[in-house]
Parts: structure tokens; C-alpha cells; sequence
């Protein structure tokens, strides 16, 4: 506790983070709540001095507008579909980190790497991958390139995908981002689970060793239930993250988000890509876009939190 006396020393040193936070953070959120209910809200227009209605026609517009669903529906697939996968698959990898004593700090750093290497970046490399190339070589023979995982399928006797080119269907897009959104969550879940496994009282796998338990219910019976508020805590900000995915889309698919020339307005678009798209020109829809986002993203996390309570072993 710092004297009451000093207190004033303590308020000093926190000011200028309060500052920049009240000014880059609490203002923002304050202003989007704003003008969120302020009917047709442009910036330009309040500049020079235009008065709008408060109401909720904003959220109206949000709602009928004819590529809502499309986004909302994207969105909520890719968290269905990437939360689980990636969690389960980075509970298997600790696991397994954990009991590998030689290289253990080498591998910890490869896995993790992905973490801190730029999204857009990632996702080139991911379309590169999955693309098929068409060129040619002093402008007269034409090759194809099939890309490297129609090679390795190629390996096993299976025929080439249209994974992302013009023609190709929904669901091996919507493939496509699940790999390339679960490699890319891996790292931070391994990570946050590792330190779990490391934490854990040994006397219980000793126990369970002696009573010649066998590996599959250790892992249910005692590393599951003693993870289980790491387990909460990731697939909580997994769905968080989710439901915030853009980059990983323009990263894959470009600004058009969608096969090139599939004829469609941005097929593959989520709501954070709707609300980008927003606000530009209509401030009040994208600060409305941003509350149901908002909305949904507290409605599901008091979900989770409310079957983390039944399921979580502190």
C-alpha cells in the first residue's frame, strides 16, 4: 500500500499511461457508442455542422443491409470451426512438448514462432501453398504449378483441388482459412498450456503410474481436469480472437476477400471486414456494426463462463 501521504507521487507516475489511455482508448470507445445511435452519421457532415437524429436506425441498416448475414454467418463458421480444432490440437502438442526433455527449449522456440511473424505475411505464404499458378517461360511454353499441397496429394494418388482459384467452392475456401487460421493460433494456446503441464504437482502422474493407469485416462483424468482453467482461459480468447478475424482473409484472399473473378461482393467477408468497409463513408453503421459485434462477443463469452463454473477444477 503506498502512503496516503505519497499518494500523489504514485497518481503523477500513472498519469501519463491514464492520459494516453483515456485519450486512445476510452474516448474511442465512448465516441463509437456515440455515434452509433446518431441516425446517418458522417464525419464530414458533423464538421461542418450537420445534426442527426438519435435512434437506432444505424442497427437497422446493419441488419438489413444485404451482406450482413454473409459476414455474420462467415464469422461464426470460423470460430465453430477453429476454436475447438486449435485448442485441442495445442493441448496435444504441450502435452507432448512437455514429456520431450532433449531439444525442449529448441522446440518451444519453433512452435512460437508463428506467433510473433506478421498475419499478412503468413497468409501469402498459405496462398502461395494452396494456389494453382499458370505462367510462362520466355513468354512461349505455358506451366502450371499446382501448388505444394496438390503436390503432396498428388504423392498419395489424389487429384488436384481448386482450393482459392476462380471456380472454387465455398467449402474449400472456408478449409483453406480453418489450416491457415488454426496454424496461426497454435503458438499463443501451446504456449499459456505448457506452462499449465509445468505447473502441475508430478505426485499425481507418480500415483497414477504406480496404479498402472493407462496414458489415455491420465490424459482425461488428471491432465484435462487440472488444465482446465488454462483450457478455459484459451478457448475463451480463442473465440474472442475469432470473432475479430479479418487479416487472415486479406492475408489469403486479398482486398477483393474472395476467389478472384467469382463474380461475388467479397464472398468470404467477416464482421470486422464489414466494419472496415463502413467506415469510410458511414461512421454511424460501422460504430453500430461494432456494438452487435461487441454484443455477440459478451453474449458468448458469459456463456463460456457459465460452463466454465461447472467444468473448471481450481
Amino acid at each position: 500500500m503506498v502512503d496516503s501521504k505519497q499518494q500523489w507521487k504514485a497518481w503523477l507516475y500513472l498519469a501519463p499511461a491514464i492520459v494516453l489511455l483515456l485519450i486512445f482508448t476510452v474516448w474511442p470507445i465512448i465516441n463509437t457508442v456515440r455515434i452509433s445511435f446518431l441516425e446517418g452519421y458522417n464525419a464530414m457532415s458533423a464538421v461542418n455542422g450537420a445534426h442527426f437524429k438519435f435512434g437506432f436506425g444505424n442497427f437497422k441498416k446493419v441488419v438489413e443491409y444485404r451482406g450482413f448475414a454473409t459476414c455474420l454467418k462467415n464469422t461464426m463458421l470460423l470460430c465453430v470451426l477453429t476454436v475447438p480444432i486449435s485448442t485441442f490440437l495445442a493441448l496435444l502438442i504441450a502435452v507432448c512438448l512437455n514429456s520431450i526433455k532433449p531439444l525442449n527449449r529448441l522446440l518451444q522456440t519453433i512452435y512460437f514462432l508463428p506467433y510473433v511473424t506478421n498475419s499478412i505475411a503468413i497468409g501469402m505464404v498459405f496462398a502461395a501453398m494452396f494456389k494453382i499458378v499458370g505462367f510462362s517461360v520466355e513468354g512461349i511454353e505455358q506451366s502450371t504449378s499446382l501448388g505444394i499441397v496438390n503436390n503432396i496429394l498428388a504423392v498419395f494418388g489424389a487429384g488436384p483441388v481448386n482450393w482459392m482459384n476462380q471456380g472454387s467452392s465455398y467449402g474449400a475456401n472456408i478449409a483453406v482459412m480453418t489450416i491457415y487460421i488454426v496454424w496461426n493460433a497454435l503458438p499463443f494456446k501451446i504456449l499459456i498450456l505448457l506452462g499449465g503441464l509445468q505447473s502441475v504437482n508430478k505426485q499425481y502422474y507418480d500415483a497414477a503410474k504406480v496404479d498402472g493407469t493407462s496414458k489415455v485416462r491420465v490424459f482425461f483424468r488428471i491432465t484435462v481436469p487440472l488444465l482446465s482453467p488454462m483450457i478455459a482461459y484459451v478457448v475463451i480468447t480463442g473465440f474472442i480472437g475469432g470473432f475479430k478475424e479479418y487479416t487472415s482473409i486479406i492475408g489469403l484472399f486479398g482486398e477483393n476477400m474472395g476467389p478472384v473473378g467469382s463474380g461475388a461482393d467479397k464472398p468470404l467477408n467477416t464482421m470486422v471486414g464489414f466494419i472496415y468497409d463502413s467506415i469510410e463513408l458511414h461512421q454511424g453503421r460501422a460504430g453500430a456494426a461494432a456494438l452487435i459485434l461487441f454484443g455477440i462477443i459478451l453474449v458468448v463469452t458469459l456463456l463460456n463462463l457459465y460452463v466454465s463454473k461447472k467444468r473448471v477444477h481450481y
